[in-house]
Parts: C-alpha cells; sequence; structure tokens
C-alpha cells in the first residue's frame, strides 16, 4: 500500500476509535430531553399506537422504562418508527438512540453492523400459521407450500434452511412487513405465513376470525430478541441492559409497580433489594444516574412479569404463555444478572 494512503487508513481509523471513545448517547439524551426510541412500525402487543394515538406494547415499555431510567419521566419518548429494511441503519445513523423492535441476535449483526444487543427481553422462534381449512398439522407437510416471508430478514434464511434439511420445496411469497404479510396471507396470496412465534400470535389476534387459523407447533429456529444500541458507547449500553436487570430482578423479588415505593422507603432484610433501590451504596453513580433510578423504572412500567402479562399474556388476545420467558425460578431462561 502507497504510504499516503497507509496514512490515510490509519487516520481514519484513530478518528473512528476517537469517536467511539468520546460517543455520550447518556448527555445527548439527557441534554435534549427526550429518548429517541426505534420501534415496530406495527405489531399487536410488541409495538401498537391506541384509540387515542398513544405507543402502547411490550418493546414500548422497554423505551418507557429507559426514559424513566435517564430522564426521570416515562413519557420523554420520541417513538421512530422502523421496518425490517431501515430498523438497524435507523439506529448506526443516529437516529434513534435505542432500538427496542423484536430483533435477533445474531453473529453477524452483533459482529458486522457496529451495533451491541444488550441483552435478551423475549426468547422467541421461528413458526407457521396456516388456515384450518388447509388441513396441514404439522410443517413437515408444506412441500410444495407457498411462503409469505419477509424478504432481508433471519426468517428467510431460516426457512431456506427448513426446507432444505427436509427435502422439501416452496414459493416464497416476499412481503416487505408484517402488515403486507398479513394482508397477502388473508388474501390467500400464500399458503402459510411465516415469521417468529411471537409475531405469528400478535397477527392472528388481528384477524377477524382467529379461530379459524391455526399456528403449526414446529418450532424451527432460535430467535433471541432484544433491544439494541450502537458500538462505542459502554455506560450507554450498561444503562439499557441493566435497565432490562432491574425489571427482571424486580419480577424475582416480588417488588412490583404498585409496592415499589413502600418498599423503597425502609431498609429491607434483603440487601440486594436495598442495592437495586438505591439505599445502599452508590450504584446509580457507577452508570451517572440517581442511585434510585430503578424504582423509577418500576413505578414506571412494572416489573418484567407485568409488562408480559399486560400486552402479551394469557390473559391478552395475544395469548403467549411465559414458556422459556418465565424467571429461572420457574424453569425459564429468564436470568438477571445480580445488583452486586
Amino acid at each position: 500500500m502507497h504510504k499516503s494512503l497507509l496514512m490515510g487508513t490509519v487516520a481514519a481509523a484513530g478518528l473512528l476509535v476517537a469517536a467511539a471513545a468520546s460517543a455520550d448517547t447518556l448527555g445527548d439524551v439527557q441534554a435534549r430531553g427526550v429518548l429517541k426510541c426505534g420501534i415496530n412500525t406495527g405489531l399487536a402487543g410488541f409495538a401498537f399506537p391506541d384509540a387515542d394515538g398513544r405507543w402502547e406494547g411490550f418493546d414500548v415499555a422497554v423505551c418507557r422504562a429507559v426514559a424513566a431510567a435517564v430522564l426521570d419521566d416515562p413519557e420523554a419518548v420520541e417513538f421512530v418508527p422502523t421496518t425490517t429494511a431501515t430498523r438497524f441503519t435507523t439506529l448506526s445513523s443516529g437516529e434513534v438512540d435505542v432500538l427496542s423492535r423484536n430483533s435477533t441476535w445474531t453473529y453477524t449483526r452483533d459482529a458486522d453492523l457496529g451495533l451491541d444487543f444488550t441483552t435478551i427481553n423475549y426468547f422467541d422462534g421461528q413458526g407457521f400459521i396456516v388456515p384450518v381449512e388447509l388441513g396441514v398439522t404439522s410443517a413437515t407437510e408444506l412441500d410444495g407450500a407457498t411462503v409469505c416471508v419477509q424478504t432481508g430478514t433471519t426468517t428467510e434464511l431460516n426457512l431456506s434452511d427448513f426446507f432444505r434439511t427436509h427435502d422439501m420445496s416452496y414459493n416464497p411469497v416476499p412481503v416487505e412487513n408484517n402488515i403486507e404479510g398479513r394482508q397477502q396471507y388473508l388474501a390467500g396470496a400464500c399458503d402459510t405465513y411465516t415469521t417468529d412465534a411471537s409475531g405469528l400470535a400478535a397477527t392472528r389476534a388481528t384477524f377477524e376470525n382467529p379461530e379459524e387459523h391455526i399456528i403449526l407447533p414446529e418450532i424451527i429456529s432460535k430467535e433471541p430478541l432484544g433491544p439494541v444500541v450502537r458500538q462505542g458507547d459502554d455506560t450507554w449500553g450498561d444503562i439499557v441492559r441493566w435497565t432490562l436487570y432491574a425489571l427482571l430482578n424486580a419480577e424475582e423479588m416480588g417488588i412490583t409497580q404498585a409496592n415499589v415505593a413502600e418498599i423503597a422507603a425502609t431498609q429491607n432484610e434483603n440487601p440486594e433489594i436495598n442495592r437495586m433501590l438505591g439505599m445502599e451504596g452508590d450504584f446509580g453513580a457507577m452508570l451517572g444516574l440517581p442511585n434510585d433510578w430503578a424504582v423509577k423504572v418500576i413505578a414506571a412500567v412494572g416489573n418484567y412479569g407485568e409488562i408480559f402479562d399486560r400486552y402479551i399474556g394469557v390473559d391478552t388476545a395475544i395469548g403467549l404463555e411465559r414458556g422459556l420467558n418465565a424467571q429461572w425460578t420457574d424453569g425459564g431462561l429468564m436470568y438477571a444478572m445480580p445488583f452486586r
């Protein structure tokens, strides 16, 4: 390589390192007074506008929780709807501070996009939905089927792997997003629609006659979903990560939206509760936050279980069991790191 080119490359690399080292998303958010959060364009239970146009949902609650932690105001959020095609570039470009949009943690996304997945807030897997009248009861019976699938997603790759592994053929019907997938499927343009099983449950809940459609039993992939931040700002990543851990630990410890203020008012026999709620140590300062930041988070949105039950649990139209998303003490995979 020519010396001048080499020096230019080194200089560019140095600028990138310097930019990463000087990143201060927390400072930017606090100076702005608003958290910019990337969400889905619309997915029942996860991110949807209510009758008054207010965004609600499982992923939306994560945005409000982070805003409560860093701004002491869960309403100080600007929600930015993103598609599967734009979600990561919207984050990379700085248009949003965090992406909370049912996105799968994969090797290439983690290592090649300049992004960091903070932790997993929903363990999912890809499935298939079919009309009951199709007479199919297993995904292994879909040989020759037409399949609606979102392009540019892990879903598309998993679909190919599944049919190849089972020596079956299929005809893909590409769709840009879940809204189009729903429309095409209901219009009969495909025999089956495939996406994350939680997304299928959310989509079926919006059908006029949901009982006329079944989600097949096979789960053909691992889809660990969680919030994403840009690489190069470890403190901001820690804030998003530990906000989720606070929600999980609160559920495990029996701390709820209704009782958190009372519990935080007195010393507890459990020292971890005291540390998490800011009554012992100086844990908030380690993240540049007040020591009672977790109290504000839980008071704003409740604990993880409350959020799950409110938006996507068995008593909602989505009707999801906790399954893998149960606490580790209940046989699930949800396991928060300790406040110590």
